[in-house]
Order: structure tokens, then sequence, then C-alpha cells
């Protein structure tokens, strides 16, 4: 393959990246979080970015509300525990709803809504659903994890006299559990995003820190999104 043919394919895969929107939402949300790093909830160019970027991007969500919600009725993988099961669709409950209730801060920021009283409160009231979802994201993970954990104990029992790494179905299990942690460390990061948002333990959880957990949670999230093709030349 060409130098040409190499740019090609290369600029293809830019291209299927940055044509997802939840990928340019991603990106915006890294701008934003990196931007209230910066500015530390000081006035000054970093906190325009911060608010005008926020803004932009409940555009991108507009009725995302509708994947949670499809995800909440549909039915889960057989075998799943009832506790995970719970814990799943009560995920998929709080993020439809605060991405539902974060249409009408939208509407609220534009000046379409005018009880700005009431548009607060509905901004605060989506971030405690936001954080929810969050916290119960971080229990499925660690519930999935250590049902990976056990399978792949199993199955290297199974695989003890053989090369596990040449085993497709102990590799596959890996790069699950390698996924699952990874979300696991954003869904913790995303709570203290939530905490500082809310403002609940303000000392603590400083403007800073939330721009500085909320920037890489949005790179993991980045990350994530990327196509298979370039995750395998990453590895």
């Amino acid at each position: 393959m060409s130098s040409l043919d190499a740019t090609r394919a290369e600029l293809a895969l830019v291209v299927l990246y940055l044509n997802k929107a939840e990928a340019r939402d991603k990106i915006c949300r890294a701008i934003q979080y990196g931007s209230k790093f910066l500015s530390n909830g000081e006035a000054g160019t970093a906190q325009n970015v911060d608010k005008s970027t926020s803004l932009a991007r409940k555009v991108f969500r507009l009725f995302k509300f509708v994947n949670d919600l499809h995800a909440l009725i549909s039915p889960v993988p057989k075998g799943t525990p009832l506790p995970l099961v719970l814990l799943g669709k009560s995920k998929n409950a709080l993020l439809s709803t605060f991405l539902f209730l974060d249409q009408i801060v939208w509407l609220g920021r534009t000046g379409i809504y005018k009880n700005k009283e009431r548009a607060e409160l509905i901004g605060r009231m989506s971030l405690f659903c936001w954080m929810g979802s969050s916290i119960c994201t971080t229990l499925v993970e660690i519930g999935e994890l250590g049902r990976l954990s056990s399978s792949i104990k199993k199955l290297e029992k199974d695989l003890k006299n053989s090369d596990k790494s040449q085993n497709e179905q102990y590799r596959a299990k890996l790069q699950k559990s390698n996924e699952r942690s990874l979300a696991l460390i954003k869904a913790g990061m995303d709570i203290v995003v939530a905490v500082g948002l809310l403002q609940l333990a303000p000392k603590k959880v400083t403007p800073r820190v939330t721009g500085a957990f909320g920037f890489v949670s949005s790179l993991i999230s980045c990350y994530q999104l990327l196509p298979a093709p370039a995750k395998s030349k990453a590895s």
C-alpha cells in the first residue's frame, strides 16, 4: 500500500469517526471540561468557552432520551442476575430522564422557556438523575467484572496445559474485561463530575477538580467510540 493510500485510509477512519454525532458530542465535552479546568470558576475566556460549549452540546442531545427509553424496554441477555438487570434498567430510566429534562434546560437557556427558577430546578433534578445513572453504571460494571473474573478463572483451569493467549474465547473475555474496567473508571469519574456540578462538596470538588475529571472522562468516551480498525492498530 502506498503512502497516499495509507493516508486515504486513515482519513476515511477520521471521517467515519467524526460522522458520529456521539463522537462530536464527546469532543465538545472534552473542550467544555478542559475550559472549566482552566477557568476554575472564574470569569474570562475559558469560562465563556465552557458555557457556550455546554449549550451547544444540548443541541446534539435533542431526542437522545429515546435511545435509553428503547434500552429500558428491550430484553436483557439470558443468564443476567436479577440485581444487575434491575440496576441496568434503573440506569436506563435515570439517563433517559436526565436527557429529557436536559432539553427543558436548553429551552430555558435559549429563552424559549421563560420560567428561569423552574428551569434551574429542573436542571438540578436532571443532574441528580445523571449522577444516579452513573452510580448504577458503576455497580453494574463491578458486578459484570466479577462475573467475567469467575468465567476467566474457570477457563484458565480448562486451558491449564495449553497456550491461553491462542484461545479466541479467552482473548475475547480478557478484552471484554478491559473494556468494562475502562467503563468502570469512567462511571466513577462521572460521579465526581456530577457532585461538582451540583456543588455537593464545593470545598473538595472545586470547578478545577470537576473540569479535570470531566476532561479525562471525555477522553475515555472519545476512545471508546473509536472505529474498530483504529482500536486494533492502537493495540
